[in-house]
C-alpha cells in the first residue's frame, strides 16, 4: 500500500470516528443548554495529559468532541463598528436557514449577508462547546505548576493588565467573555483555523456576551451574541445573520506566544485558571497531527485555496483596510524580520523560535517548535526604524538597540521602548485565503 493511499485512509478513519462520536452525543442531547458532551466529561475522571498509548477513538470519546469542530480566521484591523448594510447587500430573506437552527435560536434569519449553503454543522449544538463566562485568574507562580515553557497561549494586554489565556483551555471552550482593564472583551480561538482573536464586545453602547453556535463557515467558528442572537464570523468579526447583520466588532491586538515568553516579560501578569466550572481534559490535544503541512483542512467546504502556499501552512496576517498581507512562517523562519509597508503604513514582523504547536501531538505543550510572530509599527518618536536579524538578535539599524518578539527594546539607546502593536492574526493559509482572496503574500 503506497504512502498516499495510507494517508487517505488515515484521514477518512479519523474523520469517521469524530463524526460518529458527535452523532452519538447529539442523539442523547437533553433539551437544556448543557450538552451530553459536558455531562459525559463531567462524569469521567480527569485524564492525565501525559498518558501515552491512547487510541484515536479514545481521544475522540474522552476529549470534548465539540473541540474538533470549531475554528477561527481574521480580517480587518480597523476598530470600526459599521451600520447595518443597505438592502442591496443583504441576501434572499426567504433562503432557508441552516438545518435545525430555528429550533435552537431566536435569530432573525431573514437578514443575512452570506449564503446559508456555506454554513455547516460542526457536530455539537448551540453551546455544545461552552464559553467561559466567569473567568478566574491566577498568578504566574500558580500557573507555572501546570504550564510548560514552550506551551502556547493567547497574550492580551490593556494598560498594565497583562493576561494569558492558555490554548489548552481555549481548545475546549473557544470563547472567553472577559473584562480587561475595564474594557469588556471577548478572547476567541478556532482550532481548525489556528486563529486566536480578541474583540471589544461593546456594540452601540451595549455589552454583548458571546457563545458558540456549533456551526462553521469555511471551517471557521461562528459565534452568536446572547443579547440579540445575531451570528458572528470569528475570522472577520462581522455579523453575518440576525438583527446586527453588517456590524463589525473592533479587533484588538492579541498574539500567540509561549508561556516562557509571557512569564519572563510580565512577571505580574495573570493567567486564566483551569477552574472554569467544567471538567475537561485540559492539556490534551484532540486534533493530533492536524497541522501537518501536508494535510487537508478538516470540515472545510469553501473556495479553492490558492496554491502559492500549502493549505495548512501557518501565516501571520495583517489587514489595514486598503491592503491585506500574509507572512508565511516558512519565510519568517528563514529571515526572522520582515520590514514592510502595508496600505501606506510602515510595519515590521518579528519571528522567533520557542513556541510549541498546539495541534501537533497528543498534548498541547508537547508539539514541535513552530515559533511565534508579531507585527508592529516601525515609527518611534517620529522616526521610522528599519530592523534586521544578526543571527542571534533583532536590532534596529538606526540605534543598534536590541528588541524581542513582543516589540520591547531590551538594551541600547531605545531600551524600555515599546513598539506600537499592529493587529495581526495567526491563520492557516486556507482559512485566510477563503476570507481574503485578494491578499498579498510577503516576499523578502
Amino acid at each position: 500500500m503506497n504512502k498516499k493511499i495510507r494517508s487517505i485512509i488515515k484521514v477518512v478513519s479519523i474523520s469517521t470516528l469524530v463524526l460518529a462520536a458527535c452523532a452519538t452525543a447529539l442523539q442523547a442531547a437533553p433539551q437544556e443548554e448543557s450538552t451530553p458532551m459536558e455531562t459525559e466529561v463531567q462524569d469521567t475522571p480527569q485524564t492525565n495529559p501525559s498518558e501515552e498509548g491512547t487510541s484515536v477513538q479514545e481521544k475522540v470519546e474522552t476529549s470534548d468532541v465539540s473541540a474538533t469542530v470549531e475554528t477561527e480566521p481574521v480580517e480587518s484591523t480597523e476598530p470600526v463598528q459599521s451600520e447595518p448594510p443597505s438592502r442591496d447587500v443583504l441576501l434572499d430573506p426567504d433562503e432557508k436557514p441552516p438545518s435545525g437552527t430555528q429550533n435552537e435560536f431566536s435569530t432573525d434569519f431573514s437578514v443575512h449577508t452570506v449564503p446559508y449553503s456555506e454554513i455547516l454543522s460542526g457536530g455539537p449544538p448551540k453551546n455544545g462547546i461552552p464559553a467561559v463566562d466567569d473567568p478566574q485568574f491566577i498568578s504566574i507562580e500558580e500557573a507555572d505548576e501546570w504550564l510548560e515553557p514552550l506551551e502556547p497561549l493567547i497574550f492580551f494586554k490593556v494598560g498594565d493588565d497583562a493576561r494569558a489565556y492558555p490554548i489548552q483551555i481555549l481548545m475546549y471552550h473557544e470563547i472567553v467573555n472577559d473584562i480587561v482593564g475595564d474594557v469588556p472583551v471577548v478572547v476567541t480561538f478556532c482550532p481548525l483555523c489556528n486563529t486566536g482573536i480578541a474583540f471589544e464586545r461593546t456594540v452601540d453602547g451595549e455589552v454583548l456576551d458571546f457563545g458558540t453556535t456549533g456551526r462553521l463557515r469555511f471551517s471557521n467558528l461562528i459565534m452568536y451574541d446572547r443579547q440579540t442572537e445575531t451570528w458572528w464570523q470569528q475570522a472577520s468579526g462581522e455579523a453575518i445573520a440576525g438583527d446586527l447583520t453588517g456590524t463589525q466588532l473592533a479587533f484588538l491586538p492579541a498574539s500567540i506566544i509561549s508561556w516562557e515568553e509571557f512569564k519572563s516579560s510580565f512577571p505580574d501578569g495573570t493567567v486564566l485558571s483551569r477552574e472554569t466550572g467544567f471538567n475537561r481534559s485540559y492539556g490534551r490535544n484532540p486534533y493530533t497531527g492536524y497541522d501537518n503541512i501536508n494535510n487537508s483542512p478538516f470540515l472545510y467546504r469553501g473556495p479553492s485555496t490558492p496554491d502559492e502556499l500549502p493549505p495548512v501552512a501557518r501565516v501571520l496576517t495583517v489587514d489595514l483596510g486598503a491592503e491585506a498581507v500574509a507572512y508565511s512562517y516558512l519565510t519568517l523562519e528563514e529571515i526572522h524580520v520582515a520590514n514592510d509597508t502595508v496600505a501606506g503604513q510602515d510595519i515590521v514582523v518579528f519571528w522567533q523560535t520557542g513556541t510549541a504547536s498546539a495541534l501537533d501531538v497528543g498534548t498541547v505543550a508537547g508539539g514541535r517548535d513552530v515559533g511565534t510572530a508579531n507585527a508592529f509599527s516601525r515609527e518611534v518618536d517620529g522616526q521610522t526604524l528599519t530592523f534586521s536579524y544578526d543571527g542571534s538578535n533583532i536590532l534596529d539599524d538606526q540605534t543598534g538597540s536590541e528588541w524581542n518578539v513582543l516589540g520591547q527594546a531590551l538594551s541600547g539607546e531605545l531600551e524600555g521602548t515599546q513598539l506600537e502593536p499592529v493587529v495581526a492574526v495567526n491563520h492557516f493559509w486556507f482559512s485566510w485565503a477563503a476570507f481574503k482572496p485578494e491578499t498579498r503574500i510577503y516576499q523578502p
